[in-house]
């Protein structure tokens, strides 16, 4: 490991910029900016700076996870509904060579037949979902493990 604190990008995809008023019953009250603070700060206690964006637009998506290649150690990622159909996030993904760990905030599995599949979770070292807003901090956690661990 580097002297450096390692840097995690968390990307935030479609919609949700807007946590805490939309279907809160579904995706909880918590805001995104009380989210990302929270990243933030457990980002510090484990030894990592944690950069936070969220965009409704894909190609912006693209070019933040391209970013990464000089910009961050490894990605945790909530691409939203794109989790569902964006193979080119899932090609960007693939593109790069920055760890993802993805995350959602419902259980994917459990919801719409449609959400079962995510196309970009095959280029991710893992995912978490299920566990609203904390399913964030667990995949921080887990990333910073995988970046942190010795080879197996």
């Amino acid at each position: 490991m580097t002297s450096r604190p390692l840097s995690v990008l968390v990307l935030h995809g479609p919609n949700l910029n807007l946590l805490g008023t939309r279907e809160p019953d579904v995706y909880g009250s918590e805001t995104l900016a009380h989210i990302n603070d929270g990243l933030v700060e457990l980002g510090r206690e484990l030894g990592a700076s944690v950069n936070t964006e969220q965009s409704n637009h894909e190609g912006q998506l693209i070019d933040w996870l391209h970013d990464t290649e000089e910009t961050a150690d490894g990605i945790v990622f909530n691409p939203g509904a794109y989790t569902h159909t964006s193979i080119a996030l899932r090609d960007a993904l693939a593109a790069i060579s920055a760890p993802c760990v993805e995350v959602h905030l419902t259980q994917i599995h459990g919801r719409e037949g449609f959400r079962h599949r995510s196309i970009t979770a095959e280029c991710c070292i893992g995912m978490v979902s299920g566990f609203g807003s904390r399913s964030y901090a667990l995949g921080l956690r887990a990333l910073i493990d995988y970046l942190t661990s010795p080879a197996e």
